[in-house]
């Protein structure tokens, strides 16, 4: 077994143990040491966005000083769902390993599944642009004041 997803494994017990959250559990890694490592505890905060590929990119990136995560790898015990996903690739994750697939999280009684299926109707009815115009004299402004190459 890879040290590191059985590091993943554990702190997803350990999640579990303490009622935390599912199943699931993730190790951030560079240059072969372990940056970070959490758990599911979307139930401990009341938080659908604190699964546990979440906390740990929010842990490495605290323990790093950065938002580019650039050289590191994540071992998770699920598939990461599409938020986890965009936030692995917003902060550059490099690799990823994972345990247990979308369809085996569906099995334990998880939806994962449902939001990889979004069809373009449904995306009609629940997303659409709004305002715009004003929203892009926003952009203008960032723009105009932000040094771009630190994003």
């Amino acid at each position: 077994m890879n040290k590191f997803m059985k590091m993943a494994i554990d702190e997803a017990l350990k999640g579990i143990k303490k009622g935390e959250g599912g199943p699931f559990g993730t190790v951030i890694v560079k240059n072969g040491e372990v940056v970070a490592r959490a758990h599911n505890r979307v139930l401990l905060k009341n938080d659908a966005t604190c699964h546990g590929e979440m906390e740990a990119i929010r842990k490495a990136s605290r323990k790093l000083k950065s938002f580019d995560l650039s050289g590191c790898e994540l071992y998770t015990t699920g598939e990461p769902c599409p938020m986890c996903l965009g936030a692995i690739l917003w902060s550059n994750i490099e690799k990823v390993y994972y345990g247990c697939n979308i369809l085996d999280t569906e099995g334990i009684g998880f939806r994962d599944k449902k939001f990889y299926e979004i069809d373009e109707d449904r995306k009609k009815n629940f997303i659409q642009e709004l305002d715009r115009k004003e929203c892009l004299k926003l952009y203008e402004e960032y723009e105009s004041i932000i040094d771009k190459k630190n994003y």
